[in-house]
């Protein structure tokens, strides 16, 4: 991207979900931009939340905690996933100086957001009713921004079109709209603004990496960028942009909590007929993301049969212990007392069960916080109508774990250095943003 004009020390920094290294310099499409992609590792386990958590602290998990999308909270014996409290991301953020020096930050649809060190926010919030539903709504800070912001796009943010089945580019869509709104608003724009495009994620998922039917949303985001790049440049804005994973084909779900199960490790109480789990009295059990899964343990001693019956799980790769996953810095108290990698092919699923008589209640619904894991199937339409899918063979991409084909991609219009690392690459960011005036 090359520089045109003299730019102020004012950045939009746009997170791509799922914008690899291979797809960013390989696709056509991306080649319009006519930025130059160069490669970086992403953080282990490459997920969102962990990688936006390392980006704004410049650190590994191990350091601000977001171990996956969720963790499980030892003291309520629950799982807890898609918080979105800015406290749950321990550590200095890269902007904090910068902010101190009376720059605007702003934050746009970022994971563990609310209530982050920022001037301006928005995130998905949406209100549950008492009686079932739910009032579509996004959090704003000012409180004013979103309605502001939303006038001047024209139309509202639909949450529907942000995750389940009918998840589509057009929430990404919106989120670049409002993006450039904020930046073109000269009464209100931040120096920082730091925002994010899901549109890649939904069917890359759906149907694999290289599927024909993923080409709309490709066509989708390369249209957002290279809108964002024009209104960056149209208001001497820097411009940094990062993936966050890459996505690897998947055809297989591989299940570690039927076999921590069978093992007589995992527990279940019946309800209804329904089998939910018993946390409080399994021995162990497994809290899934993508292609990575935390297994904690109720004691110590449970970790010789626990690894047993993963390492015989079809699907299973590496099984990490504490000392292992200190090794690739994840080692911190959220983490489970094991982590396990997929092998190739494969991706993790939560169920328990093998008869879907006894599917909990929320398992053929779109229900993020309640089912102890990740569950991409909500991205599919069900049977009986009204559901959301409980076929996971329909699943054909995944991500979390890192390795030479799953860098992400990156690209800026001032010099960066070369980073090798998403870590490196925040660092780099911070040094530039300390040098303002």
């Amino acid at each position: 991207m090359a520089r045109t004009v003299q730019r102020l020390n004012k950045w939009l920094v746009i997170q791509v979900a799922g914008l690899g290294h291979d797809l960013a310099t390989t696709h056509p499409a991306f080649q319009s931009l006519g930025m130059t992609f160069a490669p970086a590792e992403s953080v282990f386990p490459a997920l969102t939340c962990t990688a936006q958590a390392s980006f704004r602290t410049a650190a590994p998990v191990a350091q601000h905690g977001m171990v996956a999308n969720g963790f499980f909270s030892r003291d309520l014996a629950k799982a807890l996933f898609w918080e979105q409290a800015g406290t749950l991301v321990t550590g200095p953020r890269v902007w904090e100086s910068y902010r101190a020096g009376g720059r605007r930050v702003a934050m746009l649809f970022w994971q563990q957001s609310l209530g982050e060190g920022v001037d301006q926010l928005l995130s998905p919030a949406p209100i549950h009713k008492h009686g079932g539903g739910l009032v579509d709504a996004v959090y704003s800070k000012p409180a004013g921004l979103y309605d502001r912001l939303r006038t001047r796009v024209g139309r509202p943010f639909r949450l529907h079109r942000y995750w389940g089945p009918l998840a589509s580019p057009a929430a990404s869509e919106w989120i670049a709209d409002a993006t450039c709104a904020l930046l073109e608003d000269t009464e209100i724009a931040p120096d920082l603004c730091l925002t994010y495009l899901p549109a890649l994620d939904y069917d890359l998922q759906r149907y694999g990496p290289r599927d024909p039917r993923a080409e709309p949303a490709i066509a989708t985001v390369v249209r957002q960028l290279a809108c964002l790049r024009d209104a960056a440049g149209r208001n001497d804005y820097e411009m940094l942009v990062f993936g966050d994973y890459a996505l690897g084909p998947v055809n297989r779900a591989a299940f570690p909590n039927r076999s921590l199960r069978e093992a007589g490790l995992f527990a279940t109480r019946e309800v209804n007929g329904r089998l939910y789990p018993d946390f409080g009295e399994s021995a162990a059990f497994a809290l899934v993301d993508h292609e990575v899964a935390h297994v904690y343990l109720r004691s110590p001693g449970m970790i010789g049969a626990a690894q047993r019956a993963l390492q015989a799980t079809e699907g299973v790769g590496d099984v990490l212990d504490r000392a292992a996953q200190k090794l690739v810095g994840l080692d911190h108290e959220r983490s489970g007392d094991l982590v396990v990698t997929a092998l190739p092919g494969f991706w993790f699923a939560y169920p328990w069960w093998t008869d879907d008589r006894q599917a909990p209640d929320y398992a053929g619904h779109v229900d993020i916080h309640n089912k102890p894991g990740y569950d991409p199937c909500e991205l599919f339409f069900g049977w009986p109508p009204g559901t959301v899918s409980r076929d996971t063979a329909r699943i054909r991409g995944s991500h979390g774990r890192t390795g030479p084909d799953r860098r992400i991609a990156w690209a800026a219009s001032a010099d960066l250095g070369q980073p090798a690392t998403l870590i490196e690459l925040a660092a780099a960011l911070q040094s530039r943003l300390e040098a303002t005036p």
